[in-house]
C-alpha cells in the first residue's frame, strides 16, 4: 500500500463528505436499512472514519437520516432535498460546517457503501499530493466479462503504464462512458464512484451547468472534462459494494458479519 505522510494529509487538510436521501427507486429509505443492528449510513460513516484521513460529515436530505448519524455520536448535515446531485448535496453541508474554508480537499463518499476498504479513501487523495490534478477518483481492472457491455458498469479511460510497479498506479482520466471503450485489445477500467476534489474544483463544478456530453451519457463526471478540469484515476484492486436492491444489501450483511 502506498501511505500518504501526515504532512501530505496537513496539507491537504481533507474533510470526507457522505452524501444521503431518502429516496431511491430500486430500494426506498436505503440509507436506513438495518445492516447488523445498524443503519447502513451509519455503517458508512464508520468506515470512512477508519481511514483516519480527516473528520466525516453526512450531507442529508432528511431529518432521520441525521438523528440516525448524530444517535452514534457521528456529524450531520441538513441540506435541501431538492438537489439535483450528491455533489451539490456535499457542497451546501460544506458551505454550512466549513464556511471558513478550513478544508481544502473534500472526498465524496457516496452513501451506499456499508463494506468500502477504508484504504480506498486514502488512495483516492493520493493524486492530489503532487498538485498536478484538480481531482482524484478510483478505477479497478474489470475482470468479468459480461461488465465489459453492461452500460451500469461505468468505464474510465485511462492509459496506465503496464510497467508501473506502485499498488496505487495513477493515470489522467481522459474519458468516461457506459460502453466498452477504448476499443481493440487490452483492459478495461470500472470506474468507481469516489472523489476526491480540490476545494476550488468543487465550488466550480456545482457553479456550472451539465454538460453536453454529461447529459448525453449521464455522467456527471464529464461536466469536470468538459470544463478542462484534470482529473486522476487510481487504480485499485476491488469494486466496492454498491447497495441499490435487497440482495445487495443482504450481500453487504454477509461481508460485514464475517469480518
Amino acid at each position: 500500500m502506498s501511505a500518504i505522510s501526515p504532512a501530505d494529509l496537513a496539507a491537504l487538510s481533507p474533510i470526507i463528505m457522505i452524501p444521503a436521501r431518502m429516496a431511491s427507486e430500486r430500494l426506498p429509505g436505503k440509507p436506513l436499512a438495518d445492516i447488523l443492528g445498524k443503519p447502513m449510513i451509519v455503517r458508512v460513516w464508520e468506515r470512512a472514519q477508519a481511514a483516519g484521513v480527516g473528520p466525516v460529515v453526512v450531507a442529508c436530505a432528511e431529518q432521520d437520516i441525521k438523528q440516525a448519524v448524530e444517535a452514534e455520536g457521528g456529524i450531520a448535515v441538513l441540506t435541501r432535498p431538492d438537489h439535483p446531485s450528491g455533489s451539490d448535496r456535499i457542497f451546501e453541508a460544506l458551505s454550512q460546517i466549513d464556511p471558513d474554508h478550513r478544508h481544502r480537499t473534500v472526498i465524496n463518499v457516496q452513501g451506499d457503501l456499508p463494506t468500502i476498504d477504508p484504504a480506498l479513501i486514502l488512495a483516492a487523495l493520493k493524486p492530489l499530493v503532487s498538485g498536478a490534478y484538480d481531482m482524484a477518483t478510483l478505477v479497478a481492472e474489470i475482470v468479468r466479462a459480461e461488465e465489459k457491455s453492461d452500460p451500469n458498469v461505468v468505464k474510465a479511460v485511462a492509459g496506465f503504464d503496464p510497467d508501473d510497479p506502485d499498488p496505487w498506479p495513477i493515470a489522467r482520466a481522459l474519458y468516461f462512458s457506459r460502453v466498452a471503450v477504448p476499443a481493440n485489445a487490452g483492459p478495461l477500467y470500472h470506474h468507481i464512484g469516489l472523489y476526491a476534489y480540490r476545494r476550488e474544483a468543487l465550488e466550480n463544478f456545482v457553479a456550472w451547468p451539465p454538460g453536453i456530453l454529461e447529459k448525453r451519457e449521464k455522467l456527471e463526471q464529464l461536466r469536470a472534462l468538459e470544463h478542462g478540469l484534470s482529473i486522476a484515476a487510481v487504480r485499485v484492486d476491488t469494486v466496492p459494494l454498491g447497495v441499490d436492491t435487497a440482495a445487495d444489501l443482504n450481500r453487504a450483511r454477509d461481508i460485514l458479519a464475517g469480518l
